[in-house]
């Protein structure tokens, strides 16, 4: 059984972008805070990490030499595409091409490695994007989540922020994805189904219920509540959890913007880090191999 961390290095202002909100100073906390803080944590438990870098972060130098600095220490680099539109679904094939196209060469240029992995911003895919992915040559997708209980809270956020008077950038994702596979299968077309294509790796959730098991879940949750989703994914072949660098963060981090408006910036970032500390020692304890994605993406997972 194998498990793997990833991380979405969405920079801060995506978060302010949500909310409708303007980030100001605070632009590149994730670089230049939680980046490092990840890298320590995850030394501490001694696990890889699979980073997903957004290329139009990476034209800032500081940032390139951190994500190469963790490139260096043997964490896997994935393509975030190259400027996180939350819509890129919505936009024309040649769009979206350039979208993965120049991602992936603003991270090859950055760590001197081409990147084998993409996921999509807000985790919102579609047929043709898996078809731009293939035209640039992605090796594995992780975008599908077929979790309920987040499409219901997303598209109630993004309803509240609009009545508020202000407008999200996010969008909501096709409901059949709803139906999609909870474990790793090669996508067919609608892309919520089996087929030979591409090998898609969902975003976690638990066993019965497909609860999210995230990283804004698991930190909300506390290390208790962590224990109780963790047992609920127990016995998966292959579990895929999935963070933000902002799961690292908290309101001390100069975030008293968006403490009004998300909740897991209220939590001290000690709470943050023994969550997710307890979730890797269950997962470790019962006998899970941690992986990054692009190892987890050449095992026969497919029932």
């Amino acid at each position: 059984m194998l498990a793997a961390v990833s991380v979405d290095l969405d920079e801060i202002g995506n978060y302010f972008a949500i909310h409708g909100l303007e980030a100001g100073s605070r632009r590149h906390l994730v670089y230049d805070v939680a980046i490092a803080r990840l890298l320590d944590w995850a030394g501490a438990l001694s696990i890889p990490l699979t980073l997903f870098a957004v290329g139009e972060d990476l034209e800032r130098l500081q940032s390139a030499a951190t994500l190469r600095g963790a490139h260096r220490c043997g964490h896997e680099i994935a393509n975030h595409s190259y400027s996180h539109k939350y819509d890129l679904v919505k936009r024309n094939y040649n769009e979206q091409v350039e979208e993965i196209a120049r991602g992936a060469s603003a991270i090859e240029r950055a760590v001197g490695t081409r990147p084998v992995g993409f996921r999509a911003p807000g985790y919102t895919v579609s047929d043709g994007l898996f078809v731009a992915m293939r035209e640039c040559g992605v090796g594995y997708d992780s975008s599908v989540f077929p979790c309920p209980a987040y499409y219901a809270a997303k598209t109630s956020a993004i309803a509240a922020i609009a009545l508020r008077g202000r407008k999200s950038r996010s969008i909501v994702d096709d409901p059949r994805v709803l139906t999609a596979s909870t474990r790793a299968y090669r996508i067919g077309k609608p892309y919520w189904r089996r087929g030979d294509g591409l090998r898609e790796l969902p975003i976690q959730v638990t066993r019965g219920l497909r609860l999210p098991y995230i990283g804004t879940t698991l930190t909300l949750a506390g290390p208790l509540g962590t224990r109780w989703l963790t047992r609920m994914c127990l016995g998966e072949p292959l579990v895929n959890l999935e963070l933000h660098g902002i799961d690292v963060l908290d309101a001390t981090d100069d975030l008293d913007a968006l403490v009004p408006h998300q909740p897991d910036v209220r939590v001290p970032l000690r709470t943050k880090l023994d969550s997710l500390s307890e979730a890797v020692s269950i997962l470790r304890k019962r006998g899970y191999q941690f992986v990054v994605l692009s190892e987890a993406a050449t095992r026969p997972f497919e029932k």
